[in-house]
């Protein structure tokens, strides 16, 4: 992962070191495109949009939001990746299109290694593991030695095979040592339909959905995914503290923009994003959305992006899934 990690800090160098455009001074002197990879009203587009008013406030010209949804995201990724890198589209790439994809889609028509200049982390957002009231389980430790009790006897839900939720789960099962039985589901709402009635065992949903059904006793929650506990449900530990140290598995959302941007550009706009990020209304729509808002450096971002293809092509390869 080491020579990834180079590979990545690297380009983050050069594209920083590149000279700026003439008219980098004068950035932005025209509306700028903000491409979303999903149709509108999903929680990728909220971001979007939230991100989108932030920029544009500080830059002083708007940020119109186009959605080009399909295939996982790859679509827009494609899009974006083609068009001319001079600070008038960008591209809210995410951990599918920026971090699964290249290991999940036999024929990317872009690849996020060289073909996009990044300019920051955006958000993140863990899952919860949820179980039915009837797993005799009531800790994540107790889950994981029922597990080995009862090798592929529990069933867990996905949202679709391949996606984060499929690939978190089977890291969990990777990282403990366990085997369940993979349930996908065309959404997150018959899967948790059924887990209600107990006709699944487990899944790993997202925060806001998952926590309401867990206070009211519908299902029960043995932890997050993510490095830190949720603002939204405090009360329920991490996989890391409490089971497997270093477990950190969270959905995430960054800007990019076309590779080669100019250095003075990707400078205007890594600013402007991480001074909307402490935008106060901002971070409430995140609050509520389970999203915890990032920030930081263009290698920042190059970096966890790095690190994130290397573990996801790992977690892959091990289970054996083929590329679609």
């Amino acid at each position: 992962m080491k020579k990834y990690l180079k590979a990545f800090a690297l380009l983050a160098m050069i594209t920083a070191a590149m000279p700026g455009h003439a008219d980098s001074a004068d950035y932005p002197a025209r509306p700028i495109r903000l491409i979303v990879p999903y149709p509108a009203g999903g929680i990728t587009d909220i971001v979007g949009r939230t991100i989108a008013e932030r920029i544009s406030a500080t830059l002083a010209q708007p940020v119109i939001v186009e959605n080009r949804a399909g295939a996982g995201g790859s679509i827009g990724a494609a899009m974006a990746a083609g068009s001319a890198p001079d600070g008038y589209t960008l591209f809210l790439g995410t951990s599918a299109t920026n971090g699964t994809n290249p290991s999940t889609y036999a024929n990317l028509k872009y690849r996020p290694a060289t073909d996009f200049s990044p300019i920051a982390l955006i958000a993140s957002a863990p899952l919860m593991i949820i179980v039915h009231p009837s797993l005799p389980a009531k800790t994540l430790p107790e889950f994981i030695e029922y597990l080995k009790a009862n090798p592929k006897k529990v069933t867990y839900a996905t949202t679709g095979t391949g996606g984060s939720v499929h690939l978190t789960t089977e890291q969990f099962a990777m990282m403990t040592g366990t085997e369940m039985v993979h349930v996908p589901y065309k959404g997150s709402t018959p899967a948790l339909t059924d887990l209600m009635g107990g006709h699944i065992q487990v899944m790993f949903d997202n925060v806001p959905s998952a926590a309401p059904l867990a206070r009211s006793g519908k299902v029960r929650a043995l932890a997050v995914t993510g490095a830190k506990r949720s603002a939204l449900a405090p009360e329920i530990p991490t996989v890391s503290e409490t089971a497997v140290p270093g477990f950190d598995s969270s959905s995430w959302i960054a800007i990019y923009a076309p590779a080669g941007v100019p250095a003075g550009i990707a400078a205007k706009l890594n600013a402007a994003v991480n001074k909307g990020l402490q935008n106060p209304a901002l971070l409430e729509t995140f609050n509520k959305a389970g999203l915890e808002a990032r920030g930081g450096t263009p290698a920042d971002l190059a970096a966890h992006q790095a690190m994130e293809i290397e573990k996801w092509a790992h977690v892959v390869k091990s289970i054996g899934y083929e590329p679609q």
